[in-house]
């Protein structure tokens, strides 16, 4: 692991309030990385955003779903890795596409999977894994 990576690690129910602690940590964090750009920055924190209120939208169930949020920022890389207890999530990804305009949901992963260079979900007995990876663009 890249030793002047910036980690930041969550935890805690699966409710939008982890999401928004998430966020806000990840905002904070951007202090200690000058070196990402602001279009890195805003599509990354777009991506988790969309993915995490998802999990925490289809967490319903007999049990309190679990949620732990990794972040890694690096030199020339942005990584999350979002992992719950929920049952597994059936993800059809050929027909994961944008909606049409007048839709008032079904965005998130459409959107995290453009603007991420990689984006994969798995799942075992303990839950979902999600990992959300932006490689930081560079000036040519």
């Amino acid at each position: 692991m890249d030793a002047d990576a910036h980690i930041i690690q969550l935890d805690g129910p699966a409710r939008l309030a982890l999401v928004d602690r998430v966020l806000d940590a990840i905002d904070a964090a951007w202090a200690a990385a000058p070196h990402v750009p602001d279009l890195d920055r805003t599509l990354f924190a777009l991506a988790v955003s969309e993915v995490a209120t998802n999990m925490v939208q289809h967490s319903d169930g007999p049990t309190d779903v679990q949620l732990r949020i990794d972040i890694r920022i690096a030199a020339d890389d942005l990584t999350a890795t979002l992992v719950d207890t929920a049952p597994p999530a059936s993800i059809d990804w050929h027909g994961v596409a944008m909606p049409d305009a007048e839709s008032e949901s079904g965005r998130g992963l459409a959107l995290a999977q453009t603007v991420l260079d990689e984006f994969v979900h798995s799942y075992d007995d303990g839950g979902n894994t999600w990992v959300l990876r932006r490689l930081l663009s560079t000036l040519d």
